[in-house]
């Protein structure tokens, strides 16, 4: 919001850039382990998830934005490229990184879906390198090695040998983290005019309604919702508004401020989220090799905030 255009002493921003991310990162994957609840639980279609958690979260970022910036919302659907930028940003980033990482889900696990998106990190900073002609930092290069062995590990086992992952959920996963690189790359410009909240809102309604015109068209909307107890609507509801809308905009929040490369390598802390949080809630099986790599995770995120000191 327009609060964030204030100049704030450097060190004291970089800090709150860091924790929201982080923040951001650990409720992304809680948000994980409610989708595989969901899963398990009501066999609920991932895309039907998605957008229920997508136009809930969407909405509730809209409330706020008419309560308090109304006038950056007003600004904001008044400029067609802004629009424009949304659209694709909802649609190509923020819906479809949702929908690829809860069909991830499908076929793996909460941990491992997360795992797999921290490949965006690889990515980003390739990215980034090529845009600003520049090799990996030292410390980057680190974070990069224990992040892809993290990865590794987690994939095979410690069985360099053969990949104990469904082809269907390696193909959503690595989908996942494109999706991930590009809805983090992309708003950079709208973050700068207008603020990570507004639009993430945006972008997240936007999220919503394509959600709404795919369920359409796909069918899924005529089978309706499948039955749900207490529980998974609680769960639900935790996962659209603390797994989406605090987890979206914290996490974006934090890239605004520390950049993509740092930001994206800090959600590191979403397999560990996850992993940990699905080992202790829905008793998912991990051997050494996962725990293993997140502890390369943690050593991930160590390397980064180091780097972001110097």
């Amino acid at each position: 919001m327009s609060g964030e255009h204030q100049q704030e002493p450097r060190a004291s921003r970089l800090i709150i850039g860091v924790i929201s991310t982080l923040l951001g990162a650990i409720a992304w994957g809680f948000s994980g382990t409610c989708v595989q609840y969901l899963f398990s639980s009501t066999h609920m279609d991932a895309l039907l998830l998605t957008t229920i958690r997508e136009l809930g979260a969407g909405i509730t970022f809209l409330l706020v934005l008419l309560i308090r910036d109304r006038t950056t919302l007003t600004a904001m659907l008044a400029d067609k490229d802004t629009l424009r930028r949304l659209a694709i940003f909802g649609s190509c980033g923020l819906f479809l990184n949702s929908t690829v990482y809860a069909l991830t889900i499908s076929y793996t696990n909460a941990g491992t879906a997360t795992v797999l998106q921290s490949l965006n990190i690889v990515i980003v900073l390739a990215v980034t390198c090529i845009a600003t002609r520049r090799l990996p930092r030292r410390l980057e290069t680190l974070a990069l090695i224990c992040a892809f062995a993290a990865t590794v590990l987690i994939a095979t086992h410690g069985d360099l040998s053969q990949l104990y992952l469904p082809p269907e959920g390696l193909f959503f996963g690595l989908a996942t983290a494109a999706a991930a690189s590009f809805y983090t790359m992309y708003p950079k410009p709208l973050f700068a005019r207008w603020g990570s909240f507004a639009v993430t809102g945006l972008g997240m309604l936007v999220g919503g309604l394509t959600g709404i015109m795919a369920c359409g068209t796909s069918g899924i909307a005529a089978q309706g919702m499948p039955a749900l107890d207490g529980t998974s609507l609680a769960v639900l509801a935790v996962a659209v508004f603390v797994g989406t809308f605090a987890a979206y905009g914290l996490f974006l929040h934090g890239i605004s401020i520390v950049g993509p490369v740092a930001g994206n390598m800090l959600g590191a802390a979403e397999p560990v989220s996850a992993t940990v949080i699905s080992a202790l809630w829905l008793a998912t099986p991990f051997v050494w090799a996962d725990w293993a790599g997140l502890a390369l995770m943690v050593a991930t995120i160590a390397l980064v905030a180091l780097q972001r000191g110097r």
